[in-house]
């Protein structure tokens, strides 16, 4: 199905394409690839200028251009005459030359009146089966996404085999418009990304500092649990560290450039795992210590692309939730099972349990350490854990880590997307490089395994995925403000401040609000912000008792941020409740 689809959204490229040349013949069109969701053409328009408001022009043109495309015809050509039918684009031309210098042959597909340089994947009859597509945006991309080179006009699109996939697609994205993280975090005071600081680097702001905080709790908790040794190691380390973790060689394009302290060079930490093994390796160990589970809430820096940036998805510092376990082969399994059902229970506690795995293994095309016998036994160490478990999940060739194969947990949010998160791998390299050794029960020396786990990823990209997943509305035990105090009138002042007293004692985090506005817009304004229960105090509630007679038997009008209205509740009842939904993160 996934080549089909591809097939459609290649194909509807092209479309696109054929249709910006009738309305703009002197653009050079480039290149117009099949993407996740759709497609995109990269097209110089040279003098002309053209706007989203021009997309529904070329859709209209697609339309009718599409009912001659009865067939997608393939064939080869000489590079002399590829280099005659393209002699007016040098984009087109570059091509040529570069398919030339790889030897490979050069083929070109026409549909109706229109002729591309292309590689194939095409549908068989256009005009019956590219119906339900929409072009969606534009942007700027540089040629060969090179920033040297010039920039072009970006132009995306997308096209399903059904109305219904289409519709769902179109409502998807205006969904995920109203649950921008970016959008959502600034209306609710969540973090910050300012300029000033340097692009990518995230501050988060005390409310979202809230939600980190309670995040990070959870974790430790958890893992203290689990029988977790938490760590706490420096934000840089010397160079020599990475050369030896084999992270210098094949993942400097990720780094930072070294700086010079005393004698030495010295890396901000792309990864915490060296300093890790530093760990492991300060004590004589025995198979007795082992598995040994080294955990630390970590910030490490990696470099991102300008272009690449976007919030708090996609940051130059990241904190994760990280742990290295070190255990003998045969512990392997159990520990990865542990690491698991831990993932999992994370998950369920923040209400994603919409997720599949995904098995990362090496490509040819990539650069990795080790040997093939040491891949082939972390992969087998892999798959027994999976199929113990009786997962299902899929392979997935380029997706390993350069040390190892890994799991990761692909998860659905509540609009239907898809975003990596949680990783576990199985690593027998790392522990050889840094010279790992314990102490078996026969007094012999071992090497330990390794497993390297993040569940969360990183928590500024979780933290983007939960604002979008929950759109802003989190629940009670994360939510940066839980309750709002809005008294009546000004005459109820008094008792909303014991009221507030009474709140904080039991470690909820209150708002008051007492402008001078009236109560409808005090509702608005708590609902605005999402704040999970409004708690209304007038002539009702006080009923005449002093502030001393209120904090005992008192009563509060209860609204939900919903709207929902819960009525008339006793002080104490409503704070066990609180702390009833709390303590099971609802």
């Amino acid at each position: 199905m996934k080549n089909n689809l591809d097939n459609l959204r290649h194909t509807t490229s092209h479309l696109l394409a054929a249709a910006v040349l009738e309305l703009y013949p002197y653009a050079r069109i480039t290149l117009g690839p099949p993407i996740e969701n759709g497609f995109y053409y990269d097209i110089d328009f040279g003098n002309d200028k053209i706007s989203e408001e021009d997309l529904p022009k070329i859709e209209k043109k697609m339309r009718q251009l599409v009912k001659n495309w009865t067939s997608v015809e393939g064939k080869e050509i000489s590079i002399d005459e590829a280099k005659k039918l393209f002699k007016n684009n040098q984009y087109k031309l570059e091509l040529i030359e570069e398919i030339t210098k790889k030897g490979e042959k050069i083929t070109i597909y026409k549909s109706g009146n229109f002729i591309d340089l292309c590689r194939g994947g095409h549908i068989k009859n256009p005009s019956q089966e590219i119906k339900h597509f929409k072009l969606l945006s534009i942007a700027g991309a540089y040629w060969r996404g090179n920033e040297k080179n010039k920039m072009l006009t970006r132009i995306y699109g997308t096209v399903f085999p059904t109305k219904e996939e289409l519709d769902k697609y179109l409502w998807q994205l205006e969904e995920a418009k109203k649950r921008d993280h970016k959008k959502i975090g600034k209306e609710l005071k969540l973090f910050i990304l300012p300029q000033d600081v340097g692009s990518g680097l995230l501050i988060w702001s005390p409310y979202g500092a809230i939600i980190r905080r309670k995040i990070e709790e959870l974790i430790i908790n958890e893992q203290t649990k689990r029988g977790y040794l938490h760590v706490y190691t420096p934000h840089i380390g010397k160079k020599t560290l990475w050369q030896t973790s084999g992270h210098w060689d094949l993942y400097r394009d990720k780094m930072y450039a070294p700086m010079k302290i005393d004698e030495d060079e010295y890396l901000v930490k792309p990864m915490n795992c060296p300093f890790h093994m530093m760990v492991y390796k300060s004590e004589l160990r025995s198979y007795k210590d082992l598995p040994l589970r080294i955990a630390e809430i970590a910030t490490v820096y990696r470099y991102e692309k300008a272009g690449e940036l976007s919030g708090m998805l996609r940051v130059r510092h990241i904190t994760q939730d990280d742990s290295h376990i070190f255990c003998r082969e045969d512990q392997v399994v159990d520990e990865f099972l542990g690491v698991f059902d831990y993932m999992i229970y994370l998950l369920n506690i923040f209400g994603l349990k919409d997720y599949y795995f995904r098995l990362g293994l090496r490509s040819p095309k990539e650069k990795y350490l080790g040997n093939d016998e040491i891949w082939i036994k972390a992969e087998k160490e892999i798959v027994k854990a999976i199929e113990k478990k009786g997962l299902n999940y899929i392979k997935s060739e380029g997706d390993a880590a350069f040390y190892g194969p890994k799991l990761d947990v692909i998860i659905k949010d509540a609009i239907g997307r898809q975003w990596q998160c949680g990783t576990i791998q199985v690593d027998f390299m790392l522990p050889e490089r840094f010279g790992l050794e314990y102490i078996d029960e026969n007094g012999k020396i071992q090497r330990p395994a390794l497993i390297h786990r993040a569940p969360l990823g990183s928590l500024e990209r979780f933290v983007a995925i939960l604002i979008e997943h929950y759109a802003g509305a989190f629940p009670l035990w994360l939510s940066p403000v839980q309750i709002a105090i809005l008294p009546v009138s000004e005459k109820f002042v008094d008792h909303a401040n014991k009221l507030a007293e009474i709140f904080q004692k039991n470690n909820l985090r209150i708002e008051n609000n007492f402008e001078n506005e009236t109560l409808s817009k005090k509702i608005r304004s708590a609902t605005l912000k999402k704040i999970p229960y409004l708690v209304i105090i007038g002539e009702k509630e006080v009923n005449g008792l002093s502030l001393e007679e209120y904090e005992k038997n008192g009563l509060v009008a209860i609204r939900t941020r919903e709207g929902k209205d819960l009525g008339q509740i006793n002080i104490n009842q409503f704070i066990l409740n609180l702390n009833r939904q709390i303590e099971t993160f609802s």
